[in-house]
């Protein structure tokens, strides 16, 4: 699993925009949990999605207002998924 954090700006303290939430409500449509923070968002997926989750996660940023994104992604449980160790997922 992986974990997926994100920051999406202009960040307006209280009120998130729709560049925001879209990013967000593009993570609950995979049907994944997004823990929404008042200065990031982070949510765990499979690494089979962690590509088309982070793609959508960009797309709807920026195609609602974003004007800077910050992905970390970041191994959570010792397996990315893949059959060889420290191979790339």
């Amino acid at each position: 699993m992986l974990r997926i954090e994100f920051t999406i700006e202009p960040f307006i303290e209280g009120r998130p925009g729709p560049h925001v939430m879209s990013a967000v409500e593009a993570v609950r449509a995979f049907g994944i949990d997004v823990e929404f923070g008042p200065f990031g968002s982070l949510c765990t997926v499979p690494a089979a999605q962690v590509g088309d989750v982070s793609n959508a996660i960009v797309a709807a940023a920026f195609a609602n207002g974003a004007t800077h994104l910050n992905l970390d992604i970041t191994l959570v449980d010792g397996s990315a998924g893949t059959d060889t160790p420290g191979a790339p997922a």
